[in-house]
């Protein structure tokens, strides 16, 4: 089984100290705090909050996939340029149906380089 790299696993000190090989690795959720029962509710993922990540042909984020619990609600996939060959922060927007009475999102992305980061789990109640 590859490792996961969590962000919360990470002590202060080495966070501080590799804090741009983090960042740029973590997955961040962005989605509103509540949702409806039934309809489509947006989560965007973005990879790195304040750095961005390389988009070379052997360094690159190759997927993102999102999780409720053990779930896998989404995933996309890149190719190498997908990003035009720059620095930039790899992003996508899931629809996906509300159900239950809580969300529990958790997205990993994968670099070619560096394996699977996981971010940080975000709590969704669903009215």
């Amino acid at each position: 089984m590859p490792k996961i790299h969590k962000y919360v696993d990470i002590d202060t000190i080495e966070r501080e100290a590799k804090k741009d090989l983090i960042d740029r690795h973590s997955p961040f959720i962005h989605c509103n705090e509540t949702a409806i029962a039934g309809e489509m509710f947006q989560v965007t993922v973005k990879m790195g909050n304040e750095f961005t990540h390389p988009d070379d042909f052997d360094h690159y984020i190759e997927s993102i996939t999102l999780f409720n619990g053990d779930t896998m609600l989404a995933k996309t996939q890149f190719v190498p340029g997908t990003l035009g060959n720059e620095k930039s922060h790899a992003e996508v927007t899931f629809n996906i149906r509300a159900t239950g009475k809580k969300l529990n999102l958790v997205a990993h992305g994968y670099c070619t380089k560096h394996g699977i980061w996981e971010s940080t789990a975000v709590k969704v109640e669903v009215a």
